[in-house]
């Protein structure tokens, strides 16, 4: 080997470590000092985050909002401060985050469109915990589906009828449709009907069906129960019967008065049209 080559190595060398020194100052140090700096971010921004949310979890309690909303707007709010919290760390390391907000931009335009009837409902779900159109337990007429409200959940809404069958709706129908609350006052009036036959009397009739009704138990106190004529149809005169009832014992004043208007007719000798019997003659 000669001196010239001997020479070289040593500078040769001295180039190598400086290179080496040059880049762990100049791109490790600091790298490691941001992802320190991140890992601190990360630790300190969670534990404000979790903070808030308690604080306002808190808030909410205190208004009085029920329990499945809470959770959902709670749920949401962590979400959105987390990704907000991830925008800020990749641009604490130099990311160019307006493309990544686009990105994010994109997938929820694609996920809204693919999701639309479930986000609807779910739309639909919150506006029913905030209005309060009904509570669970109610009686209700929603989307066409009578039943007691069982439960409002995030998308869907489950009753169950008077057969106890459980019916499933979802909230975007119930929301846009008609609801009927049929628990939001003390009392309902209860309509019923004697239908008469032309020769009856009519003022008699009214006059032993109110009496009758006095007899009818579980009618809401206060309120007078009323019979009067309807109308009068090809078949005769039609009696409106309506008693008042307590909204929990609804279904036992019209089953007992329907009775009431029966052994009334029968015991009176009250006369009510009677459809002629037909009977079909088979070809001989």
């Amino acid at each position: 080997m000669t001196l010239a080559a001997l020479s070289t190595q040593p500078i040769t060398a001295n180039l190598i470590t400086a290179n080496v020194v040059n880049l762990v100052q100049g791109l490790l140090v600091p790298f490691l000092f941001k992802l320190a700096g991140a890992v601190v971010l990360w630790l300190v921004a969670n534990t404000l985050i979790r903070v808030g949310l308690r604080i306002l979890r808190r808030t909410f309690v205190r208004s009085r909002l029920d329990a499945t909303l809470i959770s959902y707007l709670i749920n949401i709010a962590g979400a959105l401060l987390r990704v907000v919290l991830v925008v800020a760390i990749l641009g604490f390391f130099g990311v160019q985050t307006a493309s990544f907000a686009a990105l994010l931009a994109g997938a929820g335009v694609a996920i809204g469109a693919a999701w639309s009837g479930l986000l609807g409902d779910f739309a639909a779900g919150v506006f029913l915990q905030l209005f309060r159109p009904f509570n669970v337990g109610d009686q209700v007429m929603a989307a066409g589906v009578q039943g007691a409200v069982e439960e409002i959940g995030m998308f869907v809404t489950t009753l169950t009828n008077a057969g106890n069958v459980r019916i499933i709706v979802p909230n975007g129908k119930i929301f846009t449709d008609v609801i009927e609350n049929y628990s939001a006052h003390p009392y309902r009036r209860v309509d019923l009907f004697a239908q008469l036959d032309h020769s009856a009397d009519v003022a008699r009739a009214i006059l032993v069906l109110r009496e009758g009704l006095r007899r009818v138990p579980n009618q809401y106190p206060g309120l007078e129960a009323t019979v009067d004529l309807l109308e009068i149809n090809d078949r005769g005169p039609r009696l409106a019967v309506r008693p008042y009832a307590s909204t929990n014992l609804y279904g036992e004043v019209v089953f007992d008065t329907n009775r009431m208007i029966a052994e009334v007719i029968q015991q009176n000798h009250i006369p009510v049209p009677r459809s002629p019997l037909v009977v079909e003659q088979q070809a001989a």
